[in-house]
């Protein structure tokens, strides 16, 4: 009430209020700032409402329907006035422009003190559709008003006035010559029938005051009687319009408490008073407080009772003197009132706490079942956690009584396995002292005679260096002759010893190395000397030796061919070298190739060799670069894994080349049509075509995979015998042609002992 008591202790002014309202709570929350802040008791507010104007086409009246809405509208306001004790004044205005029509409402009656109410911050009245109405309300009103834009019960907006308003306003002198309403002057009866009237006074004077006034709008409620005397029909304005709900918040005390109004008005008179001719509850009915009769029991709607006890108080002050009774039965009502609403206040107590209690039990209940639920939960996982690490243990179990299992035999397949080497190691020291005991194959050299003929293995007398030992060359029975000795430490070297000795000394081919004899004692092997040395010395030219011409590397092809197949067909089991490379291959003094070295040849059973397969070794063997790739991945032996080497070789004596990734050097060449600058430069005359075909028949023998590799006695020898009779050819061209079939014929000659088949190795051979 400070701005109410700041405008009364101004000197000068008129002190008029005005609301500008609507349907929207937000006239009510402007209503209710006015009468808290503005306006003190028994002052009068005007309500202003504008209504939208509509330009129709045809000139028309107004609707009954739209003018019943537009007194609605004012009647809960008019209500709310009432029992704060405020007078009001409704005025309706009705243009297009609804700022303007405030701003020119407020010029012409110089209201002091306008109050706008705005749903949110940004919005004014619904109804307006405007968001900038409160704004130009403010700048456009005059200087001597004072606007107050009020959101949601506080100030959002003020605009002082800058000088003060007109003493002087038609509006306050109709408000000063307002006539006072009758039942303002009936004399009251009885105390209960003083509250009723009270109540009807006040609604009376809400629904008749202004009259005299165009802008007023008086009570739009009807009053019937059915055919038994009783009230049917009661209007009141809607629970969500209703503004008594506004200043309380809660619900209006006259609905809590029924039974007590229905005591107070159980002695009522039909009439209330000689100079009315209102019926009491028809005045009842024309308000919002409506009092319903239905089926004898009476139930009566009152919003407030302390608003009823100040209308009696009114009541009685205007209308008759105030005697004690009536004070004495005012008191009593009041007293009566107050412990009421301090039951109802207990009681509303007592059941929020029950019902924060019920909502604690129920909170504790859902809390409770949650970790129950949990602690189930928790209990499934733990048991099927344990279920799980059961079956990891058991399987664990199972894997090491598995792995206990394997480790067992593995243990025994050792055992056997040394075993059958102490057998193997007892059979092949059986088979050396049968050797030397009583083999005839071979001559048999004493330590002696080999020492006094390498002058004790003198370092002149060395002339290479073999993968198990050394090589020398002297003189044994008056022939040049060279000695491999087998080095002490070399253990596996032993076992191919005596695997040369089984092979050389069964088979004789001319171009395969001589055995001349051995000392099996001592591992040293007597061979006929080759004066020329290795292939591979003579390709790199070691020791400045000339360049092999090309008929001599044709030739030796042809004699290497020969020789390998050879191997290949021996009886009654195949050969296969396994360890076949220029190193491997020994010219004599004419340039005759010889293949040395078969150590490591392996007998390959019959049915393999016929059906061109393989025979799988327990271990690979052979040199790098030359092994057969397919044999070195899955150990499966065959004859033609020494076709690979044999194609390498053949590579080798076209370029001179190392074999490390010369097939793939070779076959680029040939795609891009350089091939002859892979040929030895050393040669300058090479026949290129055959060269070629040469290049391109090697290249196929060294293929990854053994299927696609040829076959050396239908392809490969054929093609080396015509290189070689065209060698012949161009050494002396007189000389007749080389027959192929007459070749192939020789190169299967065998020059083995009468009657004599090579045996399986382990073997023991008699005298």
């Amino acid at each position: 009430m400070w701005l109410a008591r700041e405008q009364t202790d101004k000197k000068g002014g008129n002190g008029l209020v005005a609301v500008a309202i609507d349907k929207d709570k937000g006239s009510q929350n402007a209503l209710k700032w006015a009468i808290d802040n503005l306006l003190a008791r028994g002052q009068t507010v005007v309500l202003v409402h504008v209504k939208l104007k509509s330009l129709p086409s045809t000139p028309s009246g107004p609707s009954p329907r739209k003018d019943l809405d537009t007194k609605e509208l004012f009647l809960p306001f008019r209500c709310f006035c009432t029992r704060k004790d405020i007078q009001c004044k409704d005025v309706l205005l009705e243009d297009t422009d609804v700022a303007k029509a405030l701003i020119e409402y407020v010029s012409n009656n110089a209201i002091e003190n306008l109050v706008v109410g705005s749903t949110s911050k940004s919005g004014f009245l619904r109804t307006f559709k405007a968001v900038d109405i409160p704004s130009s309300v403010a700048k456009g009103a005059p200087d001597f008003c004072t606007v107050y834009v009020i959101t949601k019960g506080k100030i959002t907006t003020m605009r002082s006035a800058t000088r003060l308003a007109p003493t002087v306003s038609p509006l306050s002198n109709q408000i000063q010559n307002k006539p006072v309403s009758r039942a303002s002057q009936s004399e009251p009866r009885t105390p209960q029938t003083s509250n009723v009237r009270g109540l009807a006074k006040a609604t009376n004077e809400a629904s008749h005051k202004s009259n005299d006034s165009a802008d007023f709008i008086r009570s739009p409620f009807t009053r019937g009687k059915g055919s038994n005397g009783r009230l049917y029909g009661e209007i009141g304005a809607p629970p969500d319009t209703d503004i008594s709900f506004v200043s309380s918040g809660r619900q209006s005390i006259d609905r809590m408490f029924p039974s007590f109004y229905d005591n107070l008005d159980s002695g009522y008179s039909p009439r209330l008073s000689n100079t009315s001719n209102m019926d009491p509850r028809q005045s009842f009915d024309a308000t919002p407080f409506a009092m319903r009769l239905v089926d004898g029991n009476t139930i009566r709607e009152v919003s407030s009772a302390s608003h009823i006890s100040q209308e009696s108080e009114r009541s009685y002050s205007s209308s008759s003197p105030t005697t004690d009774d009536m004070e004495a039965e005012m008191k009593r009502l009041k007293q009566e009132l107050k412990q009421t609403m301090a039951m109802y206040s207990n009681a509303c107590k007592e059941a929020l706490t029950a019902k924060q209690k019920a909502i604690e039990l129920q909170h504790w209940k859902l809390e409770e079942e949650r970790r129950i639920e949990e602690a189930r939960m928790a209990e499934e996982a733990a048991l099927a956690l344990a279920e799980k690490e059961k079956a990891k243990s058991k399987a664990a179990i199972e894997a090491a009584e598995a792995s206990q299992r394997i480790a067992e035999l593995e243990a025994q397949k050792r055992i056997n396995a040394e075993m059958k080497a102490l057998r193997e190691a007892e059979e092949k020291k059986k088979v050396l002292d049968a050797l030397v005991q009583s083999d005839v194959r071979y001559r048999k050299y004493t330590i002696e005679e080999i020492e006094t003929a390498t002058d004790y293995f003198s370092a002149s007398r060395k002339i290479g260096e073999g993968g198990y030992g050394p090589v020398y060359k002297c003189y044994l029975d008056h022939t040049s002759v060279a000695i491999k000795v087998l080095r002490p430490d070399a253990a596996q070297g032993r076992s191919q010893f005596l695997q040369e000795v089984e092979v050389l000394s069964c088979i004789r081919h001319p171009n395969m190395v001589l055995l001349l004899g051995a000392c099996p004692e001592y591992g040293c092997l007597v061979y006929e000397f080759m004066a020329n040395g290795s292939l591979e010395d003579r390709l790199f030219r070691r020791g400045n030796s000339p360049p092999l011409s090309w008929q001599q590397r044709f030739k030796i092809a042809a004699e290497i061919g020969t020789g390998l197949l050879f191997l290949h067909q021996a009886k009654p089991e195949p050969l296969v070298h396994r360890d076949l490379k220029p190193g491997n291959i020994l010219l004599d003094g004419n340039y005759v190739s010889k293949i040395s070295d078969v150590g490591l040849a392996r007998l390959v059973p019959p049915s393999v060799a016929d059906t061109v397969t393989q025979y799988r070794m327990t271990s690979t063997a052979g040199t790098f670069c030359y092994i057969d790739p397919e044999y070195q991945q899955t150990g499966m032996l065959g004859v033609k894994s020494d076709i690979y080497s044999l194609g390498i070789i053949f590579l080798q004596l076209l370029t001179a080349r190392p074999p490390m990734g010369l097939t793939h050097h070779v076959e680029r060449e040939i795609e891009k049509g350089t091939f002859s600058e892979m040929l030895d430069p050393a040669v300058p005359d090479w026949p290129f075509n055959d060269a070629l075909g040469f290049a391109q028949m090697a290249l196929k023998c060294s293929e990854l995979r053994r299927k696609d590799r040829p076959d050396l006695a239908k392809v490969i020898l054929p093609e080396l015998d015509r290189l070689r009779s065209l060698a012949e050819r161009s050494i002396n061209p007189s000389s007749p042609r080389c027959n192929s079939s007459n070749s192939s014929n020789y190169s299967q000659v065998s020059l083995q002992l009468s009657s004599m088949s090579p045996p399986r190795l382990g073997e023991s051979h008699g005298s």
